[in-house]
């Protein structure tokens, strides 16, 4: 899988369709995203850069072949050191009690049973 940046010349919606278009009928296209800021297309996937020059020639658009490469790697997910604790056993039932962080667990009390089936 590679990402191709394509400088395509897009003034207005109607040309940003057709070149979308052009672009999906390919295979191997994972994802598009066209910049109109900056006139740019970024096809990602398994994609001969020729070829998508083709199609968007089709189109009666001028462009160039900015770069071709790897995609960025996906960024791993941010973990958060503020994991609340596992709930432990209570001694006498071997249930699981819930636990409040403002109260720990409490022993075993007949007339007030504290544990609960989670």
């Amino acid at each position: 899988m590679k990402k191709t940046v394509v400088k395509v010349y897009i003034h207005c919606e109607k040309c940003k369709t057709k070149v979308l278009k052009a672009v999906t009928k390919l295979e191997g296209v994972n994802d598009l995203a066209i910049d109109m800021e900056k006139q740019t297309l970024t096809v990602v996937g398994d994609v001969d850069p020729v070829c998508l020059m083709k199609q968007i020639r089709k189109t009666g658009k001028v462009a160039e072949i900015v770069t071709v490469g790897p995609p960025k790697p996906p960024e791993p997910p941010e973990e958060t050191k503020d994991k609340p604790k596992p709930c432990k056993p209570c001694n006498r039932c071997e249930l699981y009690m819930p636990c409040e962080p403002f109260r720990p667990c409490e022993p075993y009390n007949p007339s007030e049973p504290p544990c609960s089936i989670l």
